[in-house]
């Protein structure tokens, strides 16, 4: 039997049906931005859902040498790996400690997140057995999502009787409307949390994610916690995005075929053609994060763009062809220049030329959902200028 060699990354790469770069100098370029614009504040990196679909280890890594030190995740999972490569990092886990979790944020120096009564009784009752250890307090003004009612937190604050062993490093809270400066909530909930902050003189606060560090000062407290933002997304709405793209997510062409006017395309027969057209089939589909709702036609949850989404390729925007479907989707590419486009080439379905977000907006959702979304069928390769 002729022995094959296990291909390089390279090699996979340039072969791979998906394709994700990511720009890890964007990445960290970005987090400095937002460190700036924090002002007095310290800038911590939130990592969540596999660093927003770009891959908590080189991700993470990345932040770690740009200089972020506090860290968010969502589970315990992913402060185990990103411990790996945020050595002496301050990790948060969002979703807090559970029974059967302890020894996993003990061994890897984890801070629980506590957002409830139940969390807190379970959390006071570990203290007793293993003794002092940090964590942070979830305090809710508003967003009615996590967090401590507000009365709990201020009577917790001046409970005399709590454990000496009961010591957060860290309250934090969120806003519901942080990407919408025109918004109420943003100031009725700083007035909430200010009350709360006062209560726990001496502990740093967090209020602001990304939107909340572009509403200014007031709202940055201690600590600021930028997400979308330092992954190239819109963190608040009606505002040109100063961020630089990092991620960008390519799908090979496996055929372009010749299709007849008056034909139809894809499921449901939603595309019928009123010319002769080229349509370029991609290697991607709604498995792979490019949802179904950027189809062309017959989705009737999409309003704001009811054309679909839209690829890129070699200067031309090439629109979404009928229904996406599992593992394939579909390009027009009619009026790109005879010849231009061939199999074995690759369409972008966002990044650089097309800004996820609008992507994002083509599908009736956000941006943060596309690059969660990002699926595990992407080869991914990670460049930088450092």
């Amino acid at each position: 039997m002729t022995e094959i060699s296990a291909a390089s990354e390279e090699d996979r790469f340039a072969s791979a049906g998906m394709r994700l770069i990511v720009d890890l100098t964007a990445l960290t370029e970005n987090w400095r931005d937002m460190a700036r614009r924090s002002k007095r504040a310290r800038a911590s990196a939130v990592v969540k859902a596999d660093a927003y679909g770009m891959g908590i280890e080189d991700a993470g890594e990345a932040l770690y040498i740009a200089g972020a030190r506090d860290f968010f995740v969502a589970t315990v999972d992913e402060g185990v790996t990103l411990r790996l490569y945020a050595p002496d990092a301050r990790i948060f886990v969002l979703a807090g400690i559970w029974p059967g979790t302890e020894r996993r944020f003990f061994e890897n120096d984890l801070v629980p997140v506590i957002s409830s009564e139940e969390q807190l009784a379970f959390w006071m009752a570990v203290l007793s057995e293993y003794g002092d250890y940090p964590c942070a307090l979830h305090v809710d003004t508003g967003f009615n999502r996590l967090g401590l009612h507000i009365d709990e937190a201020l009577a917790l604050a001046d409970d005399v009787s709590r454990p000496a062993s009961f010591a957060p490093v860290l309250v934090m809270s969120h806003l519901a409307c942080g990407d919408d400066p025109s918004s109420q909530m943003n100031k009725q909930q700083l007035e909430s949390f200010r009350k709360v902050s006062a209560a726990y003189e001496g502990i740093e606060s967090s209020l602001a994610a990304s939107g909340g560090i572009f509403l200014g000062e007031d709202y940055h407290f201690d600590l600021t916690r930028p997400g979308i933002a330092i992954y190239g997304g819109e963190a608040v709405s009606g505002m040109a995005n100063p961020m630089r793209p990092v991620a960008t997510a390519q799908a090979r062409v496996i055929q372009v075929r010749t299709v007849r006017a008056g034909e139809s395309v894809s499921y449901g027969r939603t595309l019928r053609l009123d010319r002769d057209s080229r349509l370029a089939v991609v290697s991607a589909g709604y498995a792979d994060g490019y949802m179904r709702s950027q189809s062309s036609g017959g989705i009737p949850l999409r309003q704001a763009v009811p054309q679909g989404g839209q690829g890129f390729f070699e200067g031309y925007t090439v629109p979404v062809a009928g229904r996406i479907t599992m593992d394939l989707s579909i390009f027009d590419v009619t009026d790109l220049p005879e010849n231009l486009i061939r199999a074995g080439d690759y369409i972008e379905l966002f990044g650089r030329n097309i800004p996820v977000d609008d992507a994002a907006r083509a599908a009736g959702t956000i941006g943060y959902e596309m690059l969660a979304g990002v699926g595990l069928r992407y080869e991914r390769k990670y460049v930088s200028e450092e």
